[in-house]
């Protein structure tokens, strides 16, 4: 069956709940952006915060989640 959010698919631990909260936070594509997660600033991807979509168009097009959404 295919991850319905991000952090399912990278493991990222920092959803609601997840391993990584005390370290990182919780991720602002937690809880309600899971499947749009390049839409949201801030996110953490590639171990750096991430901007706006614009600042992170590059990192957005090259991640396996990011393709698996927008390939349907």
């Amino acid at each position: 069956m295919a991850p319905n959010n991000c952090w399912e698919l990278k493991n990222c631990g920092r959803e609601k709940g997840g391993k990584k909260v005390n370290e990182l936070g919780i991720c602002p594509a937690s809880p309600s952006h899971g499947r749009d997660c390049w839409a949201v600033a801030g996110t953490f991807c590639g171990g750096k915060i991430q901007g706006t979509f614009a600042q992170k168009k590059a990192s957005c097009l090259t991640c396996d989640w990011y393709k698996t959404v927008n390939s349907t």
